[in-house]
């Protein structure tokens, strides 16, 4: 992969130890990039420690709330490309820790850009939105013509470092593109409150699966695999869409309890579950449009439920079994 732009650069990744960053690290791997990742911790029983990444990447401590640190390591390590993958993503921690969410996603966001802005040698930032920018659409395909919004912390959050990212492209030239994704789901993500994950550890333990909406919202589902290979395109073909925004997802499109009824049949093994109808500030309907990463990327979904959800579940079988 010699002839790929990202072979043998330096490239910084927050979240790198996280659900979508550890897969991208290893796909990273195969093009002698040498990877820097901040970290204040790792889960011993994540996807990351699992691989052993961190001895194949440079480990750097550091709280992206923390400016010149954010700074420093741009400089010292004369990073090339950065993949901002860190936030704070959960929808319900958001709404009991509003600040601490806005900090992380919003003002994180802010000194990443900023600090390659004062290197000015960094080549492409590539920043993750999410769905949840949009803000509350009654019905159809989100499109990334449509404006942003926001009415609750989490989507607040997101739609405001959106817009950030894009203003550090648009005043200053920036070589910017931001992703806004569905629910990405695959090997390693330990947010169990998060439906997938909860949906397989019920399967495994034999627990209640507590189901916190009315489990009508619908969701886009989108395998891990998938979106490290959407980031690598946009990262090839950074110079001609600088500036842009690109929604990656799939053509699984389910409720909550569509989709349990299909995890069921896919693993063969039955869900006990029940119905809190507790969720604050959920968003009922989302589904994105990924025809602009097809058309300018040649981006689609190589992944389905039927593909992707028996390699998540041997994942977490290993999980809970591993001695």
């Amino acid at each position: 992969m010699s002839n790929s732009q990202l072979a043998n650069k330096t490239i910084l990744i927050t979240g790198g130890f996280g659900l979508v960053g550890s897969h991208l690290i290893e796909k990273l791997l195969n093009y002698s990039t040498n990877v820097v990742v901040p970290y204040r911790s790792i889960h011993p029983k994540s996807h990351f420690a699992f691989r052993n990444l961190s001895s194949k990447v440079v480990m750097v401590t550091a709280d992206l709330k923390d400016q010149k640190r954010v700074s420093d390591i741009v400089k010292k390590y004369e990073i090339d490309y950065i993949f901002h993958l860190a936030a704070q993503p959960i929808v319900e921690t958001a709404y009991h820790n509003p600040i601490e969410t806005f900090e992380t996603n919003i003002l994180g966001t802010a000194y990443i850009l900023e600090a390659a802005r004062l290197y000015g040698k960094v080549k492409g930032i590539i920043v993750a939105s999410s769905d949840k920018a949009y803000g509350e659409v009654k019905s159809g395909k989100y499109k990334e013509t449509d404006p942003l919004a926001g009415d609750h912390p989490y989507d607040t959050s997101k739609a405001g470092a959106d817009l950030i990212a894009r203003a550090y492209y648009a005043t200053y030239g920036l070589p910017v593109v931001v992703t806004r994704f569905g629910n990405i789901y695959g090997p390693g993500d330990l947010n169990f409150n998060r439906i997938i994950p909860g949906i397989i550890r019920a399967q495994i333990t034999g627990e209640t699966l507590e189901v916190r909406s009315n489990g009508k919202y619908v969701r886009d589902y989108v395998y891990v695999k998938d979106v490290a290979d959407g980031y690598l395109a946009i990262a090839e073909k950074l110079d001609e869409i600088k500036g842009e925004a690109f929604n990656f997802s799939s053509d699984d499109t389910y409720s909550v309890l569509d989709l349990i009824v299909k995890v069921e049949t896919i693993v063969g093994k039955k869900v006990n579950f029940k119905i809190l109808n507790l969720a604050v500030n959920e968003i009922p309907y989302q589904s994105l449009s990924y025809a602009k990463a097809k058309r300018l990327l040649g981006w689609r979904p190589k992944y389905n439920l039927e593909k992707g959800m028996p390699e998540t579940y041997d994942w977490y079988a290993n999980f809970f079994f591993a001695t």
